[in-house]
This record gives structure tokens, sequence and C-alpha cells, in this order.
């Protein structure tokens, strides 16, 4: 997928992004109080493969390095403490 054009999906809750097929390539998180915390799975149920603690009431950008990380479908399994999360992916 390398030269792919970039796209973005902002998600407020658990579950699917249904993007079919992507490769990770950024997520930017926005907080709240509390134990922020954002999980990724690669689809429903499958392994986990973007697990990450955040400082609360704060915006955070992570880049993903190289390709990306590959999933079969964008899935948030865990959603704490958080308003939205945007997912960059090609």
């Amino acid at each position: 997928m390398s030269g792919s054009d970039v796209k973005a999906k902002r998600l407020a809750a658990t579950g699917s992004a249904g993007v079919g097929p992507a490769r990770i390539r950024q997520i930017q998180v926005l907080t709240t109080t509390g134990t922020p915390r954002l999980t990724i799975t690669d689809g429903n149920g499958g392994a986990t493969v973007l697990d990450l603690d955040f400082l609360a009431s704060d915006s955070h950008s992570v880049n993903i390095p190289s390709e990306g990380i590959r999933v079969s479908d964008i899935y948030v399994s865990a959603f704490t403490a958080c308003t939205a999360v945007t997912v960059f992916y090609s």
C-alpha cells in the first residue's frame, strides 16, 4: 500500500471504524480526566495491535513508524476517559 492516499476517521466510542483492511499511520487522541486508555485490535475480537495510556485532559499525537500497523479493520476495543480519537490510515 506504499504511496496510498492517507485518510482519516474520527471515533467517539468503541467499535469499528468501518474502513476494512488498513494500515494505521497516526492517531490523535483527546483525553478527559481520570486514566485515559485506548486499545485498538485487528478487527472485532482480533489481536491487540495498539494499547496506550495517556495523560489526562490533553490532546496527544502518536505517529506509527515505517509502513504503519496492518489490520483487517480498525476496531477500538477500549476507549476510557477519551473524548475522541482520529485515526489516520491508508
